[in-house]
């Protein structure tokens, strides 16, 4: 059995800050779960493009507001507490938020902790695990 709580994670190599958002990684590939989980804030105020070429995702909002819109037909969902979206198609998107939204995140296939998105707002995928040197 796994238990983790988020105290835990805070200010550890799992709890990842970028300049949009913040996640704390619950679960990741090295867990054997075959998904990966994770606790995101959206920070209020900022826009992110995302485009996961390399996994779907599915998401829950808990708390905050905001919106996502496709890129391919320009469809604007709003995102509220109780909120769920999935990325079953790779669907590249904008994600906005009008206060912090926070977020429980499921990646498959599992991240391993170490991505970052890349100019085309892409993770990408990575297999294998890092030895002692890193």
């Amino acid at each position: 059995m796994i238990v983790r709580t988020l105290e835990e994670i805070i200010g550890t190599d799992d709890d990842v800050h970028a300049e949009n958002w913040n996640s704390r990684r619950f679960l990741l590939r090295k867990d054997g779960m075959g998904f990966s989980f994770n606790d995101t804030i959206i920070k209020a105020g900022t826009e992110t493009f995302i485009w996961y070429a390399n996994h779907l995702e599915s998401v829950y909002c808990i708390e905050g507001e905001g919106e996502i819109e496709t890129v391919d037909d320009g469809k604007v969902y709003q995102i509220k507490p109780g909120t769920m979206y999935a990325l079953d198609k790779h669907e590249k998107h904008y994600l906005r938020a009008r206060k912090d939204m926070r977020m429980m995140c499921v990646f498959n296939p599992p991240l391993t902790g170490r991505e970052v998105h890349d100019e085309d707002g892409v993770y990408p995928l990575i297999v294998d695990e890092p030895d002692e040197n890193g």
